[in-house]
């Protein structure tokens, strides 16, 4: 009977270890809100890109972007970076937070913001910034 019992006692662990591990976010559900977040974040990616080229911004290790080098940018364009900036970071937190709840999973936001991260590092251009885990920036 102990050996039935621990044999039981075996497979339950297993399986239930397993449905948990299997339970990952759907980064790619989709609802209304979430799309308003991507249409919002692709219009701004045209005023972006030039500021990631030059290193005046780059992409933090927690999923938004930071102004690295204001002295990359020219002066005119000082003062609406951070703007920029804000704005992006708005719509980024708020899409962690969407794919999370749409995942039916809202205390999942943290997961979700580093994979995210990950992504957005993996498919930055060559010659773009990225925070690295002490804090420290290194061009891709």
């Amino acid at each position: 009977m102990q050996k039935f019992m621990f044999s039981f006692l075996v497979v339950a662990i297993t399986l239930f270890n397993s449905s948990w591990v299997n339970a990952a976010a759907d980064l790619e559900v989709n609802t209304p809100a979430i799309s308003a977040i991507k249409n919002s974040m692709q219009a701004r990616h045209a005023q972006l890109a030039s500021h990631y080229a030059s290193g005046a911004i780059g992409l933090t290790k927690d999923g938004l972007i930071a102004v690295r080098d204001a002295t990359a940018l020219p002066l005119k364009d000082r003062q609406g970076i951070n703007a920029l900036v804000a704005a992006e970071n708005s719509d980024r937190n708020a899409l962690y937070k969407e794919v999370a709840a749409g995942n039916g999973h809202p205390e999942w936001q943290g997961e979700v913001r580093s994979i995210f991260a990950g992504r957005w590092i993996d498919k930055a251009q060559s010659g773009w910034y990225f925070q690295q885990d002490g804090g420290g920036w290194a061009k891709k």
